[in-house]
C-alpha cells in the first residue's frame, strides 16, 4: 500500500534513483520489522495468537516493547546502510496540497473514527470472548457502509480488487503444513527445539528465532510459523522457555522473509508492484541487502524479548 505513495512522492520531488531506490527498500524493510506489535499486525501473528490461544492484550504487553526496539534497530541499521544515498536537503513545494488527495472527506473522517473503535474493540471485547476477526469484520462493514453511503468510491470495485487470493493461500498452507508434520518434520524441528530449550530463555529466544527465519527464507514464512509452533507443542519445553520459543517463531516469520524475496507472500508483491512502477530490484540485488540489513535487526529484537521475558532477572 504505501510503496506506490513513496514512489510517487520521491518521483515528485525529482529525487535521484539511488535515492529512491533507499527510501523504497527501507519503506519494504520496516514494514516487515515494524508488524510485531499488535496480533491483527501481521497474518503470521493471527496464525501463531490464534494457535495458542493468546489473548490480544497478553500479546500486546509481550510484544510492543519487543516492537519498539526492533523498530529503532531497523531505523539505525537503515541510516548507515543508504547514508550515502539519503539526501541531506529536498524541497515538497512541488507536492500537492494533501487535501486535495481526499476524494470523499466524510469516509476520510469516518476512518478515523472506525481505526479508533477498531482499537478499543481489539483491547475490550477480545477479553469477553468476542473474536478479533468479529471486531475487524464489524469495523469494516460500518466503514463500507458509510463509503457505500456518499457514492464517491466505487465499493463494488473495492470489494472485487480485495485479495481474497491471500485466502486461499492461508488455507491451503494448513494443507502443506499438516502434510509435512505427517512426514515427520515437526518431530525433528521438535528436537531442535529440545536442545535450544536447554540453554533456557536464552537459548530458546534466539535458537528459535533464528531457526524460524531461516526456514522463512527458503520455504515462506507462512508454512513455517505453522511448522514450528506444531514442533513447540511436541517438544518438551514449558513455561517462561516455551512463551520464548512462541514469540520467537513470530518473530523469526516476520523478519526472516527479508532474507530473500520468496520469503513471504507480501516481499512477491511488493516486488511485482515496484516492477510495474519502473523500477526492478533484482533478487541477487535483494538478497545481498537483505541480508546485511536482516541479520542485527533480528538478533537485537530476539535479545529485547529475551530480556523482556524476563531473562536477566
Amino acid at each position: 500500500i504505501l510503496t506506490p505513495i513513496v514512489m510517487a512522492m520521491l518521483m515528485a520531488m525529482g529525487f535521484s534513483a539511488a535515492a529512491t531506490l533507499a527510501f523504497v527498500m527501507a519503506a519494504g524493510f520496516i514494514a516487515d520489522t515494524a508488524s510485531l506489535p499488535l496480533v491483527v499486525s501481521n497474518l503470521v501473528n493471527i496464525v501463531s495468537a490464534d494457535y495458542f490461544s493468546i489473548g490480544f492484550t497478553d500479546y500486546a504487553a509481550i510484544m510492543m516493547p519487543v516492537n519498539l526496539v526492533s523498530v529503532l534497530a531497523s531505523l539505525c541499521v537503515l541510516i548507515l546502510f543508504f547514508k550515502r544515498d539519503i539526501p541531506a536537503t529536498y524541497s515538497s513545494a512541488s507536492l500537492s496540497e494533501p487535501l486535495k488527495a481526499i476524494k470523499d472527506p466524510v469516509t476520510f473522517k469516518a476512518g478515523w473514527f472506525v481505526l479508533i473503535l477498531l482499537l478499543i474493540g481489539f483491547f475490550g471485547l477480545e477479553p469477553l470472548g468476542v473474536p478479533v476477526s468479529a471486531v475487524a469484520a464489524m469495523a469494516a462493514a460500518l466503514l463500507l457502509a458509510v463509503a457505500a453511503r456518499g457514492k464517491v468510491i466505487n465499493i463494488h470495485k473495492v470489494l472485487r480488487g480485495a485479495p481474497w487470493h491471500i485466502v486461499v493461500f492461508s488455507l491451503g498452507m494448513y494443507l502443506v503444513v499438516y502434510g509435512l508434520r505427517n512426514a515427520g518434520l515437526t518431530d525433528y524441528i521438535a528436537l531442535l527445539l529440545n536442545t535450544f530449550a536447554e540453554g533456557g530463555i536464552w537459548g530458546a529466544a534466539i535458537g528459535t528465532g533464528v531457526l524460524s527465519a531461516l526456514l522463512s527464507s527458503v520455504m515462506n514464512n507462512m508454512p513455517t510459523v505453522l511448522t514450528t509452533a506444531l514442533s513447540i507443542d511436541a517438544s518438551t519445553a514449558t513455561g517462561a522457555v516455551k512463551e520464548a520459543m512462541v514469540y520467537a517463531n513470530v518473530i523469526g516469520s516476520d523478519l526472516g522473509p527479508k532474507f530473500t524475496p520468496i520469503g513471504s507472500l507480501a516481499t512477491l508483491l511488493w516486488l511485482h508492484v515496484l516492477a510495474k512502477k519502473g523500477t526492478t530490484i533484482s533478487w541477487g540485488y535483494y538478497f545481498r541487502v537483505g541480508v546485511v540489513l536482516t541479520t542485527p535487526v533480528l538478533l537485537i529484537t530476539l535479545v529485547a524479548l529475551a530480556i523482556r521475558l524476563g531473562a536477566l532477572s
